[in-house]
């Protein structure tokens, strides 16, 4: 494979500059307004990274369309919902249609038995209660929400790799800076090194000091889930430095280890962080969706302002509230009967990862993830991961994510999802063992 490294930035250029009235064909725009477009939209440096891999997928799809393409890229669950809980949605749903059964717009936080029932699921003992869960229609709109709350004026850091929304979201409200496109990175976010050679981890003695910290465990995409010791040292440094750590933990369903589940198991985090979660990935809540966001009370700005209370004013201002019908899914996820049915899925995804795992193992290449998370982590040295990419794509007819959309420190590596049906997963792996 070739070592050819070119930032995703760089590769996902849009095509088309709008510089005037007429398109790069000299044919005559329609009516344009007199209305500048956003600056920090056109900071931008590239089409998201999801909805590329999409488009790649279609055209692999009109080249190629004999073949049995397997999709093990973008995140998506693929086994059914329990039903436990598609019913419990069912029976709210069909009780709109009585007048006993009607309702219209609910809290904007939530229904308060949900908020409730997470707070005693997955935060027993920590001391989050039900009031400082704020139910949403899933993680990804939350980001955004929390960019609105933040603001223009912080600065930011995120590790490297990860979620590329974190990144793009900052550049949107105005925190990233130049783009350079000598190292692929924005001027103004601190990207914090998390690479198998440092354990996932930063080394937090050398790191800048920034207001905000967008930190994912376990890790999309390297499916690491940061130890005990680690996350204490992360908040050690986000109470040293005054910062808030923003921590994702949509895939702590996966963790069978000791490593913690929540960022609140570490002392000292409800003065420093907001948790963001969701039901997509451990529920099959992708096209459903359900989320949460964690707002301490503890939690404050400089001048001694509670954070909790501007999140609820822009929740309130932004969001009618998550549907109730799936609201009362949520309620039946978290059930005994309706987690125990989640857990064997979850344990479906997770023996699917261990059969990637093996597979990529027996090619003699090193792998990481797809034991806390449902996501393989696997390393071509000296390789393009967007060339890993089209080659796998190309000769298997295998559908991954080039590391590099993840940050600068992805490349070298492709991201391989484990959510897929068993016959897949085995084909999949079949097609590698044979053509890599």
């Amino acid at each position: 494979m070739s070592s050819r490294s070119v930032p995703l930035a760089l590769l996902l250029q849009p095509k088309q500059t709008w510089l005037s009235s007429k398109s790069n064909n000299g044919s005559k725009l329609g009516h344009c307004t007199e209305v500048p477009r956003n600056v920090n939209m056109e900071s931008l440096q590239s089409g998201y990274l999801f909805p590329e891999i999409s488009m790649r997928e279609s055209e692999h799809i009109r080249k190629h369309p004999d073949a049995r393409l397997i999709r093990l890229g973008i995140g998506d669950t693929t086994q059914p919902i329990p039903d436990i809980i598609t019913s419990a949605m069912a029976e709210h749903a069909f009780a709109l249609s009585t007048v006993k059964g009607y309702k219209g717009y609910g809290a904007e936080q939530g229904n308060m038995a949900l908020r409730t029932a997470i707070a005693d699921k997955f935060y027993k003992d920590m001391g989050i209660e039900g009031d400082e869960i704020f139910i949403s229609d899933g993680a990804q709109s939350d980001i955004s929400r929390l960019q609105m709350l933040l603001g223009s004026n912080v600065t930011v850091a995120v590790q490297d790799p990860s979620f590329p929304a974190y990144i793009d979201t900052s550049v949107i409200v105005g925190q990233a800076g130049k783009f350079l496109k000598e190292t692929g990175k924005y001027r103004n976010i601190v990207y914090m090194n998390c690479r198998p050679e440092n354990n996932f981890f930063p080394d937090l003695s050398t790191a800048s000091r920034t207001d905000i910290i967008f930190f994912c465990s376990p890790n999309n995409p390297t499916g690491h889930a940061a130890t005990w010791q680690q996350l204490k040292k992360l908040v050690e440094f986000a109470k040293a430095n005054g910062s808030i750590i923003v921590y994702d933990s949509a895939y702590a369903a996966y963790i069978t280890d000791p490593s913690p589940r929540s960022i609140y198991e570490i002392p000292g985090a409800r003065e420093v962080a907001i948790e963001i979660s969701t039901f997509s990935k451990f529920a099959g809540f992708t096209g459903v969706r359900l989320g949460w966001t964690v707002v301490p009370e503890e939690l404050r700005y400089s001048n001694g302002y509670p954070v909790i209370k501007d999140f609820n004013r822009i929740v309130c201002t932004c969001f009618n509230g998550a549907s109730n019908i799936v609201q009362a899914g949520g309620l039946a996820c978290l059930s005994p009967d309706g987690f125990q049915a989640l857990r064997t899925v979850i344990d479906y995804y997770k023996e699917n990862a261990k059969i990637i795992v093996d597979a990529f193992q027996s090619l003699g290449l090193k792998v990481n993830g797809g034991k806390n998370a449902p996501y393989v982590w696997v390393q071509f040295p000296g390789s393009s991961s967007w060339d890993v990419f089209a080659e796998i794509l190309e000769k298997t007819h295998i559908l991954t994510i080039p590391g590099s959309g993840f940050g600068p420190g992805g490349n070298e590596h492709i991201r391989v999802s484990a959510f897929g049906h068993r016959e897949y997963i085995s084909e999949a792996c079949r097609r590698l063992k044979n053509f890599l």
